[in-house]
C-alpha cells in the first residue's frame, strides 16, 4: 500500500527530538503501522538541525501550529506533542497521528500530502508556527 501521491517536501529535524522520534516510530511499527511508518520515514529522510534554537517556522515537539487543509482559508491551530501528553480537546495532537506526523519537521508555507484514517487524501500547509516563547 502506498501512503505517497505527492513529492515530498524538504524537512528538517531539530536533534533533540531525533533520536526519541525514532524511537517511538519503531516501537509502534506493529499498533500503528500506517502512522508509524509515516512517522519512520519523516525521521528518516530528515536533515538534522543541531543548533541550540531550531530556524524560526520549524515545527518541532511542543509547537504550536497553525495551518490549513486543502487550500482552505479556514485554519486549525494544535500544539504537537508525544504520545502521552495527547489531549485533542486541549488542541495537544500526537505527533504519533496522521496529522502530527505530516506536521513534523515542516515549515512556514510548506505543503504535504497525507491519508486520512478514511484513506482519503488531503493536503496541509503551514501557516504558522509558534514555540519557546516567540
Amino acid at each position: 500500500m502506498s501512503y505517497l501521491r505527492a513529492e515530498l517536501p524538504p524537512i528538517a529535524l531539530h536533534s533533540g527530538d531525533l533520536e526519541r522520534l525514532g524511537r517511538l516510530a519503531n516501537a509502534a511499527l506493529e499498533r500503528y503501522p500506517q502512522t508509524a511508518g509515516f512517522l519512520a520515514r519523516e525521521v528518516a529522510r530528515a536533515d538534522i538541525v543541531t543548533s541550540l534554537t531550531p530556524p524560526r517556522g520549524l515545527v518541532i515537539m511542543g509547537s504550536k501550529v497553525e495551518f490549513s487543509t486543502d487550500g482552505s482559508d479556514q485554519t486549525r491551530c494544535v500544539t504537537l506533542v508525544y504520545p502521552d501528553q495527547a489531549d485533542t480537546d486541549a488542541g495537544q495532537v500526537s505527533v504519533l497521528t496522521p496529522i502530527g506526523a505530516a506536521l513534523i519537521g515542516l515549515s512556514v508555507g510548506q505543503s504535504i500530502e497525507w491519508q486520512r484514517p478514511s484513506g482519503a487524501w488531503s493536503t496541509l500547509t503551514v501557516v504558522r508556527v509558534d514555540w519557546g516563547g516567540e
